[in-house]
């Protein structure tokens, strides 16, 4: 055999063996690439349902919690406060809320699931503001006929105890209802609604 003949099996073992350690190099530089992509567990926990015990807000009273990075308000309204929302509907936007800004199970008057109880996201629908909350019947500063709800202070949007906008203002719909529903009469889970979604 001579110097000059080329050893066929050695030339297709190096061929492999270097074909499989640029693959194994390919992999692990793209590994780190791949999983970058993927959602942390950070991120995954603020996209996760969130629990709240409502059982220690009073009536009238506001419970803020957070659900996707975005502040929810838990409203317990009293029966004075339910009575009037049926009565303003001529001065609102979206009375019977017919653009879906709530989960078909709060199309109603009240918005929610039961009654005396909001869950809302804190955020107008503008320019994303986060409301003032303003139960107060006629304060000096909104006039004699506000019957209480949230008060944009970035550009005058008005909301009452509904989230349900008024007309002639910057805000061009009613606030978000997000998902949610009830785990007992005093537990709620925001992010997962009525059929488990």
């Amino acid at each position: 055999m001579s110097n000059q003949q080329v050893d066929r099996s050695k030339r297709r073992f190096l061929v492999a063996a270097t074909t499989a350690m640029g693959g194994v190099a390919g992999v692990a530089v793209l590994t780190p690439f791949v999983m970058s992509m993927l959602p942390s567990e950070r991120a995954k926990a603020a996209g996760a349902p969130v629990e709240a015990d409502i059982s220690k807000v009073e009536p009238g009273m506001l419970l803020a919690i957070e659900w996707q990075g975005k502040p929810v308000w838990i409203v317990n309204r009293t029966p004075a406060t339910l009575a009037t929302l049926a009565k303003i509907g001529d001065k609102l936007v979206d009375p019977n809320s017919d653009v879906p800004q709530q989960p078909a199970y709060c199309k109603n008057t009240d918005r929610s699931i039961k009654p005396e109880y909001l869950v809302v996201v804190g955020i107008c629908t503008h320019l994303g503001c986060s409301p003032t909350f303003r139960p107060e019947l006629a304060p000096a500063d909104l006039g004699p006929d506000w019957v209480g709800g949230w008060f944009c202070p970035c550009h005058g949007s008005r909301y009452d105890l509904a989230a349900r906008v008024y007309k002639n203002v910057p805000a061009p719909m009613n606030m978000q209802v997000p998902p949610y529903k009830y785990l007992t009469a005093t537990r709620i889970i925001v992010g997962v609604d009525q059929k488990g979604a």
